[in-house]
């Protein structure tokens, strides 16, 4: 153990000097295990790298495998595999004995050191030739690595090879596959096809593919023949029409033709669609004498059903066509064109059959659903959307249309009532609805009405409905349709129909309208020009704004002005009708009596008390809708003024109640010098809207009609005296109800003037014995 640590401390460190220096220790290597441990780090800082250098520092596999391969031949690196690996099992079992030799060797170098230093020799000298073998074994395991890749490559071009032959295999068993899957599955044949088609063309030169190309290219066309049987069929959906046309045109069948059945074939199914929705609509009677029948459906599930069969086919179509036959549409666009034109012609009919008003709601929806769903088929088509909405803005329009008559006809309801009314019996002790009650009834239900009407028609403008933004809904509709065409020509015809009753109503066969109706009309149409026609302007305008540069519209006192001609027209006749009535009961009192032959009267006449008391009734019936007006001061003396058969000027005092002359004098003298000094009676000026002066002018009509009478009977002196009594019975009463009494006076004095010289005895009664007749009667 002593020698061996001796022999330790002396030569067992490999950095003790050199034995040809020191008397023995560790020796540079070389020889074989040089090379196998490799140069030192001087020397291989000097030497250039090299990585093929498989005992170099910089050895690099890969490099060196594609040098090998590129320059050994097979068989070589074959050979070098198999020596490779002979000598890796030697050097195996070489270093399996190497290491357990100088194992026993270091076990007995411990005896000396000596021995271990000469063993040490035995050792390097045996490590160089180890070093050697590995030498030699790393350049078997290079060849080898080489063989190993030229193994590979040629695996590799094997499998190349082997794929071709698959490939040959495929293209041989082409027209099999083909012959197998034409009749079940087209598309999978075709695909099999178009793989293998370009291969064939291209070696086609070759008879054996020749012959596969003919035989697959007659499968194909087998098959393009009955794609085109089925291309026919009308039992094909979109879908199915649509891959059998991109099949055929991956046969490279011309596209013209395609196109054409392609559209053809569309079009069939397409009227198929359309003749479903028309047998839905009832036929059309160019007559008009058959009464249609109600649909039978809603407009809603009719334009759902157009919409989702309809414009739906049509659009995948249509698409599908721009598709397999990319931007071509000089054909699409007027084949689209002319069924959606017949789409909407239908559309237009079941929209004609919306007679009623029905559910306004329901309409808008339809529409609105109408004109959403034809979004798609307006991409496809752009001069559809004109089209469809011309066709939304006239069902808009001609249900404002239909609005307009419903209001009209709802007022003429309303009038049925009121006449009816006006002309229902009433039971003794039971009165019936006043004028003010029937008034207010009639204006609250109308205006009520049209404000129900506007909510209706504000649903075509309501935020929700995507055809409310067209530029039409914006602007022409609120004001054209809604505005003039609804409110402003309701109101108009209200002025207007009202009006008809005082405009010869016998001229239309229609039977004449009673008083109160007329004075009522006159009072709404005058009403409607102080504060309706206002209100209902302004709602319409906040719920349809107008537009700045919208067209024209008609300016609120122009309506009111036409509703105050109308009021004014119903209230002249209203006096003409009534002071017609009151006249002509004098007429008939007049011309039926002997004025000649009749006895002194002893009473007023009871026509003339019929008179007052009709005259009473009408200034009641007035006073209910219209207002007192204003009156000429009346004298302290009015109802005792006298009544004179002469000229009340020719009265000796104001109170006299009549001067007989002492001498005759010519009494047509004396009326025509009273007319030069009395004012000028209008008997048919118009009236104001007030109480006194409806009444003045109907009590001037009725005057003025006694005067026109008697100036056409001879009268005796009683009958002279009989006229005296009734007008001063008359002046008592009727005063009070006009406007100014001079009117009265002056007429009651025309007609007294005109009895008197009318007379063959003018000799009048006194004025005292008249008082008593007539506060007798």
């Amino acid at each position: 153990m002593a020698a061996v640590a001796a022999g330790d401390g002396a030569g067992g460190s490999p950095e003790a000097p050199a034995g040809g220096t020191g008397g023995g220790g560790w020796r540079r290597p070389h020889g074989p295990l040089q090379r196998y441990y490799g140069p030192s780090a001087t020397e291989a800082a000097e030497a250039a790298p090299d990585p093929t250098d498989i005992n170099g520092p910089h050895f690099d596999p890969e490099v060196f495998m594609t040098k090998v391969r590129s320059e050994c031949p097979l068989g070589q690196l074959l050979a070098r595999e198999a020596a490779l690996g002979r000598e890796i099992r030697a050097l195996d079992s070489d270093m399996q004995t190497l290491l357990y030799e100088n194992y026993n060797k270091f076990i007995s170098a411990t005896d000396t050191i000596r021995k271990m230093k000469v063993d040490f020799r035995h050792m390097e000298a045996e490590m160089d030739d180890l070093a050697a073998n590995m030498a030699a074994i790393s350049a078997s395991s290079a060849r080898v690595s080489a063989a190993l890749q030229d193994r590979h490559r040629r695996g590799a071009q094997l499998a190349g090879v082997q794929a071709l032959l698959r490939k040959l295999q495929a293209l041989v068993e082409v027209p099999g596959r083909l012959r197998l899957w034409a009749g079940t599955e087209p598309a999978r044949a075709l695909r099999c096809y178009s793989r293998a088609r370009a291969v064939l063309r291209h070696y086609r030169h070759l008879p054996s593919f020749r012959a596969i190309e003919d035989e697959s290219h007659a499968i194909m066309a087998e098959l393009a023949q009955r794609l085109r049987t089925r291309l026919r069929e009308e039992t094909l959906d979109p879908k199915e029409l649509t891959e059998c046309v991109e099949m055929l045109l991956q046969l490279e069948e011309p596209p013209e033709e395609l196109s054409e059945e392609f559209l053809s074939q569309a079009g069939a199914r397409l009227e198929a669609e359309l003749a479903a929705l028309e047998a839905e609509l009832p036929a059309s009677d160019p007559s008009g004498a058959a009464v249609t029948p109600p649909p039978t459906s809603d407009i809603l599930d009719f334009v759902d059903r157009g919409s989702s069969a309809f414009v739906g086919t049509l659009c995948q179509l249509a698409g599908s066509y721009r598709t397999l036959f990319g931007g071509d549409a000089g054909r699409l666009e007027p084949f689209a064109a002319a069924l959606a034109t017949r789409y909407f012609g239908l559309l237009e009919r079941r929209l004609a059959l919306e007679r009623g008003l029905g559910d306004t709601s329901l309409l808008v929806r339809a529409l609105d659903r109408f004109h959403r769903r034809l979004r798609a088929l307006l991409e496809l088509l752009p001069e559809g959307g004109a089209a469809a909405a011309a066709l939304v803005a006239r069902a808009a329009h001609e249900r404002v249309d239909r609005y307009l008559r419903a209001l009209q006809t709802f007022f003429l309801g309303c009038l049925g009532d009121v006449r009816q009314a006006l002309a229902a019996p009433r039971p003794p002790g039971k009165e019936g609805p006043g004028l003010p009650d029937l008034l207010a009834t009639l204006a609250a239900s109308v205006l009520g009405q049209l404000k129900a009407v506007l909510a209706y028609v504000q649903l075509f403008t309501a935020r929700d409905v995507a055809f409310a933004s067209l530029p039409y809904f914006k602007g022409e509709f609120c004001v054209a349709a809604v505005r003039e065409g609804l409110v402003v020509a309701f109101v108009r015809w209200l002025c207007r129909t009202a009006r008809g009753f005082a405009d010869g109503p016998a001229e239309r066969g229609a039977p004449a309208a009673p008083p109160a109706l007329l004075l009522l009309l006159a009072r709404l149409c005058l009403d409607y020009e102080n504060s309706t026609i206002s209100y209902i302007l302004t709602l319409t305008d906040e719920q349809f704004p107008p537009q700045d540069s919208g067209p024209a519209v008609t300016p609120g006192p122009a309506l009111c002005a036409e509703a105050r001609a109308a009021a004014q027209r119903l209230l002249d006749h209203y006096v003409q009708v009534q002071g017609a009535a009151v006249a002509q009961m004098l007429r008939k009192s007049v011309e039926t009596r002997d004025w000649l032959g009749t006895v002194e009267p002893r009473n007023v006449r009871a026509v003339m008390k019929r008179v007052v008391e009709d005259i009473t009734a009408i200034d009641v019936q007035v006073g209910q809708l219209f207002e007192e007006g204003v009156r000429r001061a009346q004298s302290s003396d009015s109802s005792r003024r006298a009544f004179s058969v002469y000229s009340s000027s020719r009265a000796p005092g104001r109170y006299a109640p009549s001067y007989t002359p002492s001498a005759p004098m010519d009494t047509h003298l004396l009326s025509n010098i009273q007319k030069l000094f009395s004012e000028r009676i209008d008997i048919f000026s118009p009236v104001e809207f007030n109480k006194v002066s409806v009444l003045t002018g109907i009590i001037k009509i009725s005057l003025k009609t006694l005067l026109e009478c008697v100036r056409l009977r001879t009268l005796g002196r009683f009958g002279l005296q009989q006229v005296q009594v009734d007008g001063h019975y008359l002046q008592l009463y009727l005063w009070r109800f006009a406007s100014d009494e001079r009117v009265v006076q002056g007429l009651l004095d025309e007609v007294a003037a005109s009895a008197a010289h009318r007379c063959l005895d003018p000799v009048p009664m006194e004025h005292s014995v008249v008082e008593l007749i007539c506060e007798r009667g």
